[in-house]
């Protein structure tokens, strides 16, 4: 019995939004991304910083889109940091409203697209709001089994590693182990992240070259690529010059 012929194999990959195609066997599995800008976004067009974190929202909703379409399995968005807290407080008070308008509008379409909500930071000093829309996404979306939309919220890579290394002394007295015992791959285990692959790519925008406290263990051999473009500016053809760039790079890992 002859078999339907369902076309050739694909090598590559195109959107309307790119006009080079990229090479579907190289694409990073885990992509996070330092979403920066937003505020010197508004302030360029004389509008208030709440405006740049609004249209810096708009375009989270493109980037998920094509990620997932080209194959990613994880994307990280750096949504808000330990350190965010320093900013003025009607400021923070709309950055906690984000993630509730972004879940509230997007979370239907996410689902038919078959992602994965989960959380990477603390809940502690997160408004009640702020944590229930989260709650709820991760509740939905819990039984799909595609692209891993993580939000890195209230998140701080020092304070993320402390907690880690309590919880590897914890289990040293508790299991009575040897202080040989510890390894990376027992701290990696206490680590927020410890159930996903390492970055193979970090993006980070509006120009400013530095890792402002993001995954300082996890990006140890990830490839950066850092843009001027402001986030709100970011587009789908933006993240396929940042896959392309990684797509040229040779990793290494240390080895020749």
């Amino acid at each position: 019995m002859l078999k339907k012929f369902t076309g050739f194999k694909k090598k590559n990959i195109k959107s309307e939004a790119d006009n080079t195609l990229l090479d579907d066997k190289n694409i990073p599995k885990h992509v996070a991304i330092i979403m920066d800008g937003n505020g010197r976004w508004a302030n360029k067009r004389g509008l208030p910083r709440i405006a740049g974190h609004r249209e810096g929202m708009n375009v989270i909703r493109k980037i998920v889109r094509r990620a997932n379409e080209i194959g990613v399995e994880t994307l990280t968005l750096y949504a808000f940091s330990t350190e965010n807290w320093k900013r003025p407080k009607s400021e923070v008070e709309f950055l906690m409203r984000l993630p509730e308008m972004f879940l509230n509008k997007e979370l239907p379409t996410l689902m038919e697209e078959n992602v994965v909500i989960r959380l990477t930071g603390s809940k502690e000093n997160l408004p009640k709001h702020t944590i229930n829309a989260v709650d709820k996404a991760i509740s939905a979306t819990k039984g799909n089994d595609g692209l891993i939309l993580n939000i890195a919220l209230n998140y701080g890579s020092r304070s993320e590693i402390i907690q880690a290394v309590k919880k590897v002394y914890e289990s040293l007295e508790k299991e009575q182990l040897p202080i040989d015992s510890i390894s990376e791959e027992m701290l990696n285990k206490h680590l927020m992240t410890g159930d996903l692959r390492d970055p193979d790519l970090l993006i980070r925008t509006s120009g400013e070259i530095r890792l402002s406290n993001f995954m300082l263990w996890q990006l140890a051999y990830a490839e950066f690529w850092f843009t001027e473009v402001l986030w709100p500016d970011f587009t789908e053809e933006h993240f396929n010059e940042a896959i392309r760039v990684y797509q040229k790079r040779a990793r290494r890992y240390g080895g020749v």
